[in-house]
C-alpha cells in the first residue's frame, strides 16, 4: 500500500497508543504509531476522513474483482485462432483484432437507444473490411464477435482468495457492487463470475440516470445501504471514473488499484490511498477505523 506523498497526515496519524484488536479478519492489530508503515495511507486533505468508522464499501468490477482485461485477451486469441484455421488469414488476423480492440477502447453509446449486440458485431465487420477489403461481411463479424465475447466470459472468474476477503469483509461492512457500463454486458459479467451474492447490492450504471463520475449514482448506493457518503469507501481501478467519482460524492476514501505500477498525469485525480491488489483491502480498512479510533 502506498501513501500519498506531500500531503498532510490523516486524523490519528503519530500518536502513540496501545494496540487494538483487529475489526477486518486477517489484519493485523493497529498500533495507530508513526511506525505504522504499510497499513498506513494518507488522507488526502486533513481532516477528510472524518471521525466516523467504515460502514460500507463500494467495489468497482471490471479489472478489480475480476481480470476483464486478460479474459478479453483470451476471446481475441480464440478469434486469431479461428481466422487462421477456418478463413486462412495470416497476419490479418492480429491486425484486425488490434483494431477490434481499439474500437472497444472509444466506445461510446447511450444506454438507451443501442443495443451493444449490433454496436460490437459492427466493429468487428468494420475491423475485417478496413483490413481485407471488398464487401461487408456480417456473417463473419457476427462469428468473430460471439467466439470473443463467450471465451471472456468463460473465463471472468472470481477467484477464491477474493471471494474469501469479501466473505470476511461482509461479517464487518456493507458491500455494494458499483459497475459503469452498458447493462446487457455488465449482467452477464456479473452472472458470469456468480459474484452478486457477496454483495448487499448491485448497481450498473447503464441502468441508471448517471454513471461514475457523477456524484448521484453514489448517492444512490448510499440511500440503497443506509449509510452517509462520509461512511463510505470507493474502491476501484479507475482514476477518472472510481476515484473522481468517490471524490465528487465526498466519501470517507478512495482507494485506486494500481496492479502495474502506472504513474498517473499531474492532472489526474487523487486518491486517499494506493494498493496493487485488492486484497490489500483488510488491511487498509483496519488502519482507517484505527484512526478514527484514535481521533475521536
Amino acid at each position: 500500500m502506498r501513501q500519498i506523498e506531500g500531503l498532510p497526515p490523516a486524523p490519528g496519524e503519530g500518536l502513540v497508543t496501545s494496540q487494538l484488536l483487529p475489526r477486518f479478519p486477517g489484519s493485523p492489530p493497529c498500533a495507530c504509531a508513526g511506525g505504522e508503515g504499510k497499513a498506513t495511507g494518507r488522507a488526502r486533505a486533513a481532516g477528510a476522513m472524518g471521525l466516523s468508522r467504515v460502514r460500507a464499501v463500494f467495489f468497482d468490477l471490471d479489472n478489480t474483482l475480476i481480470d476483464t482485461a486478460g479474459a478479453s485477451r483470451r476471446g481475441m486469441l480464440e478469434v486469431i485462432k479461428l481466422l487462421q484455421s477456418k478463413y486462412h488469414y495470416k497476419e490479418e488476423a492480429e491486425i484486425i483484432c488490434d483494431k477490434v480492440q481499439v474500437k472497444l477502447s472509444k466506445e461510446c453509446f447511450h444506454p438507451y437507444n443501442t443495443c451493444i449486440t449490433d454496436l460490437r458485431t459492427s466493429h468487428w465487420e468494420e475491423a475485417i473490411q478496413e483490413t481485407k477489403g471488398g464487401a461487408a461481411n456480417r456473417k463473419l463479424a457476427e462469428e468473430c464477435y460471439f467466439l470473443w465475447k463467450s471465451t471472456r466470459l468463460q473465463h471472468m472468474t472470481l477467484a477464491e482468495d477474493v471471494k474469501a476477503m469479501l466473505t470476511e469483509l461482509r461479517k464487518e461492512v456493507r458491500l455494494l457492487l458499483l459497475t459503469n457500463g452498458d447493462k446487457q454486458t455488465q449482467r452477464e459479467k456479473i452472472e458470469a463470475c456468480a459474484c452478486q451474492s457477496y454483495f448487499d447490492a448491485v448497481v450498473v450504471g447503464g441502468e441508471q440516470r448517471e454513471e461514475k463520475p457523477a456524484p448521484s449514482i453514489f448517492y444512490y448506493c448510499c440511500s440503497l445501504l443506509g449509510v452517509q457518503p462520509g461512511d463510505c469507501v470507493m474502491v476501484g481501478d479507475t482514476l477518472e471514473t472510481d476515484i473522481q467519482g468517490g471524490l465528487n460524492a465526498g466519501l470517507k476514501a478512495t482507494v485506486w488499484i494500481n496492479k502495474n505500477g502506472v504513474v498517473p498525469l499531474k492532472s489526474s485525480p487523487v486518491p486517499h490511498y494506493i494498493v496493487s491488489s485488492v486484497l490489500e483491502l483488510p488491511a487498509l480498512l483496519q488502519s482507517i477505523d484505527c484512526k478514527v479510533s484514535m481521533s475521536a
